[in-house]
């Protein structure tokens, strides 16, 4: 497996285990169509999943402006194709589109103590992209019978499933991610489709640190560089 480059900021949101977790989970599908990734960021999740699955056709929307050039400069790097579009996904008109949605959205809520910074503030918390109007607009920009595969705070589970049948969303496929063997779950990631029946599939836990997140992190094979400073504002402005 090829190794993929991306570029971080040394500063602000960076990417994490969460990302990878997700694209694991989702790689487990046969993906060929038309995808979108919610949320861009670096990128990196559309990045793997188009490099592992060649039939992808790779469409993103980021509301930052300086995730929306990392997300084309990463893309870029790694010759990826990325329809990426400077938006918030709460704004799109996509009608019954995509194949397939993707998303590490923000799912903080907001009344815990948040950061200053306006980067990570974005990418962490549940106001800027609130749930309710965030997986309405997932389910019309999905094409019948379409996939909407995310993670989220596993203590808000109860809403998200509330929701997702709300909007004929049907709960798949679910996998709880574990800090340790000894401690409960603090993430969720979930398989969802549009107008399907299927019962539900729950997975075996994911723990951290274990032999099994090694072998995803081998499997994503990704290796970082860090904008730093000035080298960071020249970067992005080329």
């Amino acid at each position: 497996m090829q190794v993929s480059l991306f570029y971080q900021p040394e500063k602000g949101y960076r990417y994490n285990s969460d990302t990878l977790f997700l694209y694991d989970f989702v790689s487990k599908l046969n993906l060929r169509g038309k995808i979108l990734d919610v949320g861009s960021g670096s990128g990196i999740l559309g990045v793997l999943l188009s490099r592992d699955f060649p039939k992808l056709e790779l469409y993103s929307v980021e509301k930052q402006q300086f995730f929306h050039k990392l997300t084309l400069k990463n893309s870029e790097v790694n010759s990826i194709k990325n329809k990426n579009i400077h938006i918030d996904f709460s704004e799109t008109t996509y009608l019954q589109e995509f194949d397939y949605i993707v998303s590490n959205p923000p799912f903080y809520h907001s009344n815990v103590i948040q950061s200053e910074n306006s980067n990570l503030n974005i990418a962490r918390y549940n106001h800027h992209l609130p749930l309710d109007k965030f997986i309405k607009r997932v389910s019309q920009s999905l094409k019948p019978r379409g996939y909407f595969l995310f993670c989220y705070d596993a203590k808000q589970f109860q809403e998200i499933s509330h929701l997702l049948t709300e909007n004929k969303l049907n709960i798949e496929r679910i996998r709880y991610v574990h800090p340790s063997i000894d401690k409960g779950a603090s993430l969720i990631m979930i398989q969802s489709r549009k107008g399907s029946k299927s019962s539900m599939s729950v997975e075996k836990p994911l723990i951290n640190f274990s032999d099994e997140v090694s072998d995803i992190y081998r499997k994503a094979n990704t290796y970082t560089l860090t904008l730093r400073g000035e080298i960071e504002s020249i970067f992005l402005n080329q």
